[in-house]
Parts: structure tokens; C-alpha cells; sequence
């Protein structure tokens, strides 16, 4: 299969590679992001964070989140620097970072549907032209050598379309799984920081509110 694309490689051909490194980079990047550096459980880092508020220990908290580079850790350190200023201020610092990390979250995703229509779009563009091409050399080619050059004209259109397809569907099926992913980061992060919002309003305050002057100082 490879060494009949290599056989029938145009322009068209490149540029539909081209979208497949593309798209090849951004599903390696994005499951890096899901699987690394952006994922953290939620629900045991926000019990280390109650045990550390608990124990009056906010400056621990706070180093706890700088330890990780993830949404969650993020919005908590957000929430946590403003823990003494009361809960309006806590849940206004949230919601800013909440903002703030979204396009981290969702970065590149988008882009997969619109590579499933280019990748589209250049197969079909290949396909066209190549069977013009085809027809105009048949129709100035030798009875004897027409069949042929018919034949490897319209393989090399349907292995256009055929690459086309491919790259589309392989764009549609990472644009599902990792919008999936990005939904349950999205889900787990709003759970946490209304979690958050709650520990820091109940208890966690006036753990935060103790620390706070030697903060300042």
C-alpha cells in the first residue's frame, strides 16, 4: 500500500501528507496533555488539600499546587491565594482562572474537523485532476497503450480518494475521542472548584484567614 502511494505521490498527494503529520502531531500533543501534565485526580488532590487546610497549613497547599502544571492544581492555587479576602473574592479568582485554563483544555481539538474537510476536499481535488489528465492523454495515446494509461490513470485518482477518506476519518475518530476527554476534564475541574469554593467558604477560611498575615509579612 505504502510503496503504491510513493508510486502515485503529486502534489495533492504531499499536501494531503502534510495534513496527516498535522494531524498525527496534534492527537501525540493532545494525549500527552490528557495522560501527563493536564491530568490529575481531582478527588484525592482536593483531600490533600482539606487535610493541609485542616492542619492550618495553606503555604503546603499552595506548594502543593505549584508541584503540578494541571488545570485543577491551577484553579485550587487560584483559589487558595485569595482564601483570606473572603468567599466573594475567592469565587471571583476561580472563575477567572476557570477562564483562563479553558483554551488549555479545548487547544487544537477544533482544528481536527476542519483537517477532515481539507483531507477531503485534496483527495477529491487529486482525484479530479488526475483523471483529466488521464482522459487528455488517452485521447492523443496509441490504441495499444490507452487501456493502460486508463488504467494507471484512474488508480491514481481512486488512491487520492482513497487517502483522502483515510486522513478524514482518522481526524473525525481523534476529534470524538478527544473532545470526549477534554469534556471530562472540563467536568471534573467545575466539580472541583464548586468543591473548592465550599471548603474555602466552610472551613478552609479561617484556616486561610490565620495564615494570612505572616503571608503578607
Amino acid at each position: 500500500m505504502l510503496t503504491q502511494v510513493i508510486k502515485h505521490l503529486d502534489v495533492f498527494m504531499i499536501a494531503n501528507l502534510f495534513v496527516l503529520a498535522l494531524v498525527v502531531a496534534i492527537v501525540i500533543d493532545r494525549a500527552i496533555y490528557f495522560l501527563g501534565r493536564g491530568h490529575i485526580n481531582t478527588k484525592a488532590f482536593l483531600e490533600q488539600i482539606k487535610r493541609l487546610l485542616a492542619a492550618n497549613n495553606i503555604d503546603r497547599a499552595k506548594k502543593l499546587c505549584d508541584a503540578s502544571s494541571a488545570p485543577v492544581a491551577r484553579v485550587a492555587k487560584a483559589g487558595l491565594a485569595r482564601a483570606h479576602k473572603g468567599e466573594a473574592a475567592v469565587a471571583q479568582s476561580i472563575e477567572e482562572t476557570m477562564v483562563d485554563v479553558t483554551p488549555d483544555v479545548k487547544q487544537r481539538i477544533g482544528a481536527l474537523w476542519s483537517f477532515a474537510n481539507i483531507a477531503t476536499l485534496l483527495g477529491l481535488l487529486g482525484t479530479i485532476t488526475g483523471l483529466i489528465a488521464t482522459f487528455n492523454a488517452v485521447a492523443f495515446a496509441a490504441p495499444a497503450e490507452r487501456q493502460t494509461r486508463l488504467s494507471a490513470g484512474i488508480a491514481t485518482a481512486m488512491y487520492h480518494t482513497a487517502i483522502g477518506l483515510f486522513i478524514a476519518v482518522l481526524c473525525m475518530i481523534a476529534h470524538l475521542i478527544l473532545s470526549a476527554a477534554s469534556k471530562k476534564v472540563m467536568g471534573d475541574l467545575e466539580s472541583f472548584s464548586l468543591r473548592l469554593e465550599n471548603l474555602l467558604g466552610e472551613g478552609g477560611g479561617a484556616a486561610a484567614g490565620a495564615a494570612a498575615p505572616s503571608d503578607e509579612r
